[in-house]
């Protein structure tokens, strides 16, 4: 019978693809995880990867029981997860994986108000792009993931948060302010500045651009950055344009005078904050928890009194 460390073991090698990365990540030496390896395949009588020069690649079999052994290793996870942590809430260890674009907006108030609540809790954290997120979620790295939704998969469940407004950010100009609000179909897509590829904000803003005229007419941005930040200095200095998060407002503009953002004319672009989690966890009442502190920390719009749509 095959064995849950030969499980991890085989779950290591299936994500690394090369025995030393593997035997690192689990922490055994590279002899002793390979004799695993071949001693499970002999127990299920199949080939589970076939070795080349530089690296491996899983036989067709070995997919198949790839993906077993994730949901076994989460079944395993979760319900550890449950005996320890089935009768306090937010208490123990919680891996949080989290999107660029929004941490460094969220966590400051956040942080504080869960260390005050839950005195209990061990927060770990991971900031990245979602692709890795959901792969990390879904081997049972992370717990949790806070990320832009929706986001479709079987083994995954999500709860939305709420709404976050996409603003209109450029070079404040000298003249006077106007609180007239922009269409999308006016911005120059050839002067937006975005973040680099692979973050779903710089997906979501070319989206919102596509919808609001033809596909053939938007040309998409060559360069990116990797934060919002210095797209901010970028067009404080006449550099171009961009869609910031409304949640990024403050942080991002605050006193900056040297730029300015406006409010898109209804229907106003916008993304859905929310968090994902295995469907199987046990820990749910732990993650709908989280999520109202989420959503009693979400920064609030200012800068709207009397109906001015200019910050």
């Amino acid at each position: 019978m095959i064995s849950l460390r030969q499980l991890r073991y085989f779950d290591a090698l299936a994500r690394t693809r090369h025995f030393g990365r593997a035997a690192e990540l689990v922490n055994v030496s590279q002899p002793a995880l390979s004799m695993q390896i071949k001693e499970m395949e002999a127990e299920l009588g199949a080939p589970l990867i076939e070795r080349r020069r530089n690296d491996i690649q899983l036989t067709p079999v070995g997919n198949e029981v790839h993906r077993r052994a994730q949901e076994i290793l989460n079944a395993a996870h979760d319900l550890v997860d449950f005996a320890r942590h089935g009768t306090k809430t937010l208490s123990g260890p919680l891996s949080l994986g989290i999107i660029p674009s929004i941490a460094p907006y969220l966590l400051p108030d956040t942080l504080p108000l869960l260390r005050k609540r839950y005195p209990e809790l061990q927060l770990r954290f991971r900031e990245t792009q979602t692709r890795t997120l959901v792969e990390e979620l879904l081997s049972g790295e992370l717990d949790l993931i806070l990320l832009s939704l929706p986001l479709s998969h079987s083994e995954i469940e999500t709860l939305g948060l709420f709404e976050d407004r996409f603003l209109y950010v450029t070079r404040r100009p000298r003249t006077a302010a106007t609180d007239k609000r922009i269409a999308l179909s006016s911005i120059d897509e050839s002067r937006l500045l975005l973040l680099e590829e692979g973050h779903c904000l710089r997906d979501q803003a070319l989206e919102f651009c596509n919808s609001a005229r033809s596909a053939s007419a938007i040309g998409k941005p060559d360069l990116g950055a990797a934060s919002l930040s210095t797209i901010m200095q970028l067009i404080a200095n006449g550099f171009g344009e961009t869609l910031l998060p409304e949640i990024a407002l403050h942080a991002e503009i605050g006193g900056n005078r040297h730029v300015r953002a406006q409010r898109f004319a209804d229907p106003e672009p916008s993304r859905e904050i929310g968090l994902a989690w295995r469907r199987r966890s046990a820990r749910k009442h732990d993650f709908l928890a989280l999520g109202e502190v989420l959503k009693e920390c979400r920064p609030e719009p200012r800068g709207t009194a009397g109906g001015r749509t200019t910050y």
